[in-house]
């Protein structure tokens, strides 16, 4: 009897994994078909199938993994991200976090791999998630891995890409551990800020104080906004004349500092010493 049992149970269990594996191989067949479109999957559906075995190493428990589904494809050649001509590429980011530090962090990460030159086209927050969508012209469309790479330095990570067309592509990410990927600044560790023409942003979450100064070549006109770890606002430093040094104290709450100009950061031509002191 024990033997029947058992014999059940295992014949039970074999046939639920078989109906899994039916199950994840058309959840997968639809996330590559959709990165490659209908036509291109079918014309190498035989290759696919032998680059993606075992269906089981593409998926991070119930999910596909996206990242490595399109890395698989870009190193066996199947994914093409270049065109002939410049053309409008539209990207839209969703998330569940704070919808001002996640454009943050996705503004800085898509600085880093070298997008300048793009504008916001829509901005939407419901009950559970926010969406930023923005479009640029380049003669390619971005390359999910090195967005990935580039997002997993501030702890963020990609769980869910949608390709709606070669130009159209959607990201969603999860951002609950995330945090901005800036210099640190610590306790008796001089820092030299130069030329820039974006605002310097900074951790200061382990200092208590701060002396700033500016090289004789400046002209500087401090402004010196304070946030906390979500990037609600907390206080701003205005200065309305010229500087050559300035002490100020950290707000207990602050994690990030950004310090500009009141005016223009052309007015700061050189470099800003920056000496932190007293530990958090």
């Amino acid at each position: 009897m024990v033997k029947l049992f058992l014999s059940l149970v295992l014949l039970f269990s074999l046939g639920y994994s078989s109906e899994n594996i039916v199950l994840d191989k058309d959840l997968l067949v639809q996330k590559i078909e959709n990165f490659l479109g209908q036509s291109s999957y079918e014309k190498k559906k035989n290759f696919i199938n032998v680059i993606f075995d075992p269906i089981s190493s593409f998926y991070i428990n119930d999910r596909v993994d996206d990242i490595k589904v399109i890395k698989t494809l870009e190193d066996n050649g199947l994914l093409k991200l270049f065109f002939k001509k410049p053309k409008e590429i539209r990207l839209s980011f969703k998330t569940s976090g704070s919808p001002l530090f996640f454009v943050k962090i996705m503004g800085d990460s898509l600085r880093n791999i070298g997008y300048y030159r793009y504008v916001t086209t829509a901005s939407k927050l419901n009950s559970s998630e926010f969406t930023w969508s923005i479009s640029m012209t380049s003669e390619y469309a971005t390359d999910p891995l090195v967005l990935q790479t580039e997002l997993a330095k501030s702890a963020c990570y990609i769980t869910n890409i949608r390709r709606n067309s070669a130009t159209d592509w959607v990201y969603t990410v999860d951002m609950r551990a995330g945090f901005l990927n800036l210099l640190k600044l610590e306790d008796s560790k001089k820092v030299e800020l130069k030329h820039s023409l974006y605002a310097h942003w900074l951790d200061c979450s382990m200092i208590q104080k701060l002396k700033i100064k500016s090289s004789r070549r400046n002209h500087w006109y401090p402004q010196i906004s304070y946030y906390d770890s979500s990037l609600h606002l907390l206080n701003v430093t205005k200065i309305d004349e010229k500087r050559r040094l300035v002490s100020i104290e950290i707000p207990k709450r602050a994690k990030y500092m950004k310090i500009s100009d009141l005016y223009t950061l052309k007015n700061v031509k050189d470099e800003l010493v920056l000496s932190p002191y007293g530990r958090r």
